[in-house]
């Protein structure tokens, strides 16, 4: 980094280039582009990459004998592609240049946060003395959602002639860029067609094999100076081929307009006539780079959290992946969360729980985006119904892996690299998704007053994921209370007992917890619907009166376990071996994903007390000490702060953080403490993907939830920001590391409310409006109201 708003490398690494690509992919909410260099093919070190919100396609495998069923966020052709090499007088053509041609003498890749576009530069220099400057200038506009561009400008320094340049519009690509995945079928794309209109724009046509997905790219080429062109076509590529003149006081710029048009969009089009007409009629590349600037301006005075320092900066980064994953746009579409985003291949682009991490900031910046998302949910609702009636249970069971329509896409095996052994896989036991649905909407709610919603969609979500929890309760007489079975936590690394013949283990603290919070929640809500509403409701849902006093009930006295007087991770977790940590640390030096070396050694995470992430912690994630007080004490539990912090620093020790989600939940929960190593987590945290922390994964697809998750961090952890419907409740905690920011919220309504955290002190601008005041409920329960149009500044008590 060299200002607050670019991200820069300035040398080429292949052993890093994936990551770059990944960190520089650029996007719009609806399709993004992996920051790859034009010259590029998918390789060992390079992986060009174009996907769009949405799009998957199934696939069956053959994986030791079985037949192996995967849906993929399906790889799109490349647009960027571009191929050139000099023609010196005289000399026969030179090899095409690539970023790993000997000749390479400089490279500088430059991401320009502000205005979201891509520049790399390199100098290529042969041994006969002649240099060659290459520019490429990407962008994929953040105003038109069908439109991307890249401008290429080459400039020869001591020497003139002639430069070749092939401008490729290929779609000959298959899902390949995560090596696990290597033994399944990736060849998503099927009946291509290529070819050139008269007037110079190349198209590609081509439907995805079994989801029927009907694609058009179309991509027109110009050069300067004008030259003829040549074109050649193959069933999957087109080609146009320039012969340009070129020396130092005559360059050469060739730029590529690109149009992705699907038969998703809405309304319905011929995608192939639709991408042609848009790259054909589109505007040339200074206005289009003066438009896509002007959209992102737009969205960075909604979306950007200011933090001073190398903090600010990682933020800044993270708003922006967010920002170009979950845009405006994304508002529009049929399309959830992606855990790995629009940037590669891992996790097969499907949507986890990693909303929750998200939606909190996305409510309060772009609460039609956080709608949007929700409805991605509700639309899958009939699915989840289906899934809890094949299991024999009631109410609704979203999939722990979602993609097109919401049927369960965990996969049945997965691959231990590490032993090369394929196993079973029982993570879609987590059934805590439900929750984290239900979390996001009553948020939603609180921060937006969108009663539409809540009695809407909302309703119906939240009652059926409380019918559910309330179904899968089980009375144990000895205990006197409520037990949930046979589940996995956020931690996954306990998918059984030692030994068990079935998967699944007992009263997952979190899970218990937070069913009995959706339980309490959805009561809450159906008492504040209109009577007729309600009685649809019961109807939908298949609920009686009487069947509210049962959920009552079991909200009071879920069975929550506990062992060496702090909050068990699951019943018997107490019971299981301590793990020699020092040990397998001293072995392996990076244990973070402790379940294959054990897996290669013979044994399993389920013998030991060792966690893959913060599970039992989640729960401080969620909720303030005062709610998780209350929580529990509604459970007929007693929980104090020193229970609390006991149990903190229990799961601190034995938690590896294979999840990039667990630092920033440790993070997290020991800012609001005000614990010694709080900033030691935050920061692994923010770094997780710009340094890779898992080795490799990033260049994969960045992690989505963790980006969000940190901005959140801020937000709601630091600043103690929180939305409720009574008022905005602010109530900080000092971090030295972050010592202050400002961002632009909306609440109720109101929209860009501005509000200032400094040391000691408090700012709050609210616009002019029609609307009434802002409530506001400062620490110790001070309540104040700030007009619109009035700012105001509040002293904070010392932390």
């Amino acid at each position: 980094m060299t200002t607050a708003w670019r991200w820069e490398y300035h040398r080429y690494d292949p052993k890093t280039e994936r990551l770059v690509e990944s960190l520089c992919t650029l996007g719009n909410g609806r399709f993004a582009t992996r920051g790859s260099a034009p010259e590029s093919v998918a390789d060992d070190i390079h992986y060009p990459g174009t996907y769009l919100a949405g799009c998957y396609n199934r696939l069956t495998s053959t994986i030791g004998g079985r037949a192996v069923s995967n849906e993929d966020m399906v790889r799109l052709p490349d647009w960027t592609a571009l191929r050139y090499r000099c023609l010196a007088d005289g000399a026969p053509p030179g090899d095409w240049l690539t970023p790993d041609h000997p000749t390479l003498r400089h490279s500088h890749v430059s991401l320009d946060l502000r205005a979201g576009t891509l520049t790399r530069h390199m100098l290529f220099h042969d041994a006969d003395g002649r240099r060659l400057g290459v520019t490429h200038t990407r962008l994929v506009h953040m105003g038109d959602p069908n439109l991307a561009a890249q401008n290429t400008f080459f400039r020869a320094y001591g020497w003139s002639g002639s430069i070749e340049i092939e401008s490729v519009l290929d779609g000959d690509v298959t899902n390949a860029g995560v090596d696990r995945y290597r033994a399944l079928d990736g060849r998503h794309l099927v009946e291509h067609q290529a070819g050139v209109e008269a007037e110079g724009t190349a198209w590609l046509s081509c439907t995805t094999a079994t989801s029927r997905v009907r694609i058009g790219l179309a991509v027109r080429t110009s050069a300067r100076p004008l030259a003829s062109v040549g074109k050649a076509c193959t069933t999957t590529t087109a080609t146009q081929t320039f012969v340009l003149p070129i020396k130092r006081v005559a360059p050469v710029v060739v730029v590529k307009t690109a149009a992705l048009c699907t038969s998703l969009d809405r309304p319905s089009v011929d995608p192939l006539r639709c991408s042609i007409d848009c790259a054909t009629h589109a505007p040339d590349f200074p206005s289009l780079l003066a438009s896509h600037r002007a959209s992102w301006q737009r969205l960075w005075t909604e979306g950007e959290l200011k933090v001073p320092g190398e903090t600010g900066k990682v933020l800044r980064l993270h708003a922006f992946h967010v920002l170009q994953t979950l845009s405006p746009h994304t508002a529009e579409l049929d399309a959830g969360v992606p855990a790995r985003g629009l940037h590669g291949e891992a996790y097969r682009g499907h949507v986890f729980w990693d909303e929750l991490f998200v939606l909190p900031y996305l409510a309060l910046h772009l609460p039609e985006t956080a709608r949007g998302l929700l409805m991605y949910r509700h639309r899958r609702l009939p699915a989840a119904l289906e899934a809890a009636r094949r299991a024999g249970a009631k109410g609704a069971v979203f999939p722990w892996q979602s993609g097109s329509s919401g049927t369960e896409e965990t996969q049945r095996l997965h691959l231990n690299p590490r032993s090369g052994r394929w196993l079973p896989d029982h993570s879609r036991l987590q059934r805590h998704v439900g929750s984290a649905i239900a979390w996001n909407v009553w948020r939603y709610g609180q921060a937006t007053g969108d009663t539409g919603f809540m009695q809407g969609p909302g309703a119906e979500l939240l009652l059926h994921v409380a019918h559910f929890w309330a179904g899968a309760a089980t009375w144990d007489k000895s205990l006197g209370r409520y037990r949930i079975r046979g589940v996995v936590g956020p931690d996954e690394y306990h998918d059984a007992y030692p030994d068990a013949a079935a998967p699944g283990i007992d009263d997952n603290a979190y899970t218990n917890v937070t069913a009995a919070w959706v339980l309490a929640r959805a009561i809450d809500l159906y008492g504040e619907l209109p009577f007729a509403r309600r009685a649809e409701l019961l109807t939908h849902v298949g609920i009686g009166p009487d069947d509210l006093s049962a959920w009552e009930d079991v909200a009071r006295r879920l069975y929550v376990p506990f062992h060496r007087d702090v909050i068990s991770q699951f019943h018997g977790y107490g019971d299981l071996a301590e793990l020699d940590w020092d040990g397998y640390r001293a072995r392996y030096h990076d244990i973070r994903r402790l379940d294959r070396i054990l897996e290669a050694e013979g044994d399993t995470p389920n013998r030991y007390q060792a966690s893959k992430q913060a599970d039992t912690l989640m729960l401080g994630y969620l909720f303030r000490p005062t709610e998780l007080e209350e929580l529990f004490l509604r459970l007929g539990y007693r929980l104090d702060g020193d229970l609390w912090r006991r149990t903190v620093d229990y799961y601190l020790h034995r938690t590896c953080h294979g999840s990039t989600l667990s630092s920033l939940v440790h993070g997290w929960v020991l800012a609001r403490e005000q614990g010694p190593d709080a900033w030691r987590y935050c920061r692994e945290a923010l770094l997780s993907d710009i340094t890779d922390v898992q080795g490799g994964t990033t260049g994969e697809g960045i992690h989505l939830g963790a980006m969000g998750g940190t901005l959140d961090l801020v937000e709601r952890g630091i600043v103690g920001l929180e939305a409720h419907r009574d008022g905005l409740h602010i109530d900080p905690v000092p971090l030295s590391e972050v010592p202050g920011s400002s961002f632009s919220i909306s609440y109720l309504g109101h929209r860009d409310i501005r509000i200032r955290f400094r040391p000691g002190r408090l700012g709050i601008s609210v616009p002019s409006s029609l609307l009434g005041p802002v409530p506001l409920v400062l620490p110790g329960g001070r309540r104040e109201h700030i007009a619109a149009g009035q700012e105001r500044w509040f002293r904070l008590p010392k932390g």
